[in-house]
């Protein structure tokens, strides 16, 4: 494999054509998967047209996703439009280290979807695994708290049995499932970013 007059060592070359053959495979079944993204977009407009949030939460990778997500609403994704009311669980480090210090690391979203959510809003799970804990339980309060609540996932896991809609990469590996969701993050900014009916 050259690129740009270099040699690229074999184990390289295998490791690295392994793991784009797999996301590529990924990416050729992902029909099902736009629909998903399609029916989000609906929900978030929904639910800003009717004065509502979206709390977003996530760990690790999916944490990091999560910021972006709320990031991109917020702030601007290309063009200049109105703000989206987006918040990432994820960001304030005091009130995470401090929820797990008092009650847990599995509590560090839950309590704060008790402290911000409200009927109407939704709360966006993000796990590859669909299993995190802090998730499920996050999810829980969101149900007794009325919201809607989507989970941004990839094959498999009891996530998606608490949630009203999923957005479901169609792979198991973690690596393929969080570049999957934030392709679904830049499909969902763009949804917003033009004057399209969604």
């Amino acid at each position: 494999m050259k690129k740009g007059g270099t040699v690229i060592d074999m184990k390289y070359e295998k490791l690295f054509k392994d793991h784009t053959q797999e996301l590529r495979e990924t990416i050729d079944r992902l029909d099902q998967y736009y629909e998903q993204v399609i029916e989000v977009a609906k929900q978030f407009k929904k639910a800003f047209d009717s004065g509502n949030k979206i709390l977003i939460a996530g760990n690790g990778g999916s944490g990091a996703q999560a910021l972006h997500l709320s990031d991109e609403m917020v702030g601007r994704y290309r063009n200049d439009r109105q703000a989206y009311p987006a918040i990432s669980l994820t960001a304030d480090g005091a009130v995470i280290t401090c929820i797990g210090n008092d009650f847990g690391y599995d509590n560090v979203f839950g309590r704060q979807v008790a402290a911000f959510g409200q009927p109407g809003d939704i709360f966006v799970g993000l796990t590859t695994s669909g299993a995190s804990e802090n998730i499920l339980k996050a999810a829980a309060v969101a149900r007794e708290r009325g919201m809607l609540i989507i989970g941004f996932m990839g094959e498999g896991g009891v996530f998606q049995e608490l949630c009203d809609f999923v957005l479901q990469a169609p792979s198991k590996k973690s690596a393929v499932v969080q570049e999957m969701h934030l392709h679904a993050i830049h499909l969902l900014c763009e949804l917003f970013e033009e004057p399209i009916s969604i």
